[in-house]
């Protein structure tokens, strides 16, 4: 399967900052892109991916782009914002474990028919996910499970040659990161810049990962080569993460 053929490609998450850039990415490299978000917007299938109701409405979303493969699905949903470790309620892990990672699953089975050898199914993790941080306690745990979930999904699919990747981003310079050092330069009495400089001084680079180029690693995926990526995370941390492995 090339790059260049065409086909339908499914962003959960389209509203976001960096489903955005993906689906936009996705477009110009020639895919139908059916964007998913939980409000309604121009071209937009609505679907909350934290409900079961969710797989019926991306499957007539898919339905209504045509009677192409699915070539890709990115399950790019934020989540909801959490308080660190030393007070977030217990409850909230597993509801953004439940959105992520169940939400992968429920777009797979709205698109279950229509993959193929070479489809790719992506998700969105995060560098919180192998590096923990205490205050992003929500985002290290839902990620760590995600990275689980998606080596189990290679092993499940890929005998039908449809791979399984995670592209974990460092943080990343969006508005939602903004608002979480908010309220973080809030609590602690500091300037927001001090808190983002601090994020950025994390990076050797001494800066963020831009949705552009969380996008330009996903739509990389679409290339055959990309088979030899299967189960495996690709970390787009700008150097953030210390460990070897």
């Amino acid at each position: 399967m090339s790059a260049e053929r065409g086909g339908i490609g499914v962003v959960v998450g389209a509203s976001g900052a960096l489903g955005g850039a993906i689906a936009r990415r996705l477009a110009s490299a020639g895919l139908t892109v059916v964007a998913v978000a939980r409000t309604a917007g121009p071209g937009v299938c609505v679907a909350d991916i934290g409900s079961d109701s969710a797989v019926d409405a991306i499957a007539a979303g898919v339905a209504a782009a045509g009677d192409g493969p699915v070539r890709m699905v990115v399950q790019a949903a934020g989540l909801p914002a959490a308080g660190p470790v030393e007070t977030i309620v217990p409850d909230a892990l597993g509801h953004a474990v439940a959105l992520k990672a169940g939400g992968l699953l429920r777009l797979i089975r709205a698109v279950e028919d229509r993959l193929e050898r070479g489809s790719r199914i992506v998700a969105l993790g995060g560098h919180y996910g192998v590096e923990p941080a205490p205050y992003a306690c929500a985002a290290g745990v839902t990620n760590a499970a995600l990275a689980n979930l998606v080596r189990q999904l290679a092993i499940a699919y890929g005998p039908r040659g449809i791979t399984t990747h995670l592209v974990a981003p460092g943080p990343a310079d969006t508005p939602r990161l903004r608002g979480l050092s908010e309220k973080t330069a809030f609590a602690r009495g500091i300037p927001v810049e001090q808190v983002l400089a601090e994020r950025a001084a994390e990076s050797p680079l001494g800066r963020l990962v831009t949705p552009e180029e969380v996008a330009w690693a996903v739509a990389t995926l679409l290339a055959p080569e990309a088979d030899a990526l299967l189960g495996s995370t690709l970390s787009l941390d700008v150097g953030a993460r210390k460990g070897i492995f």
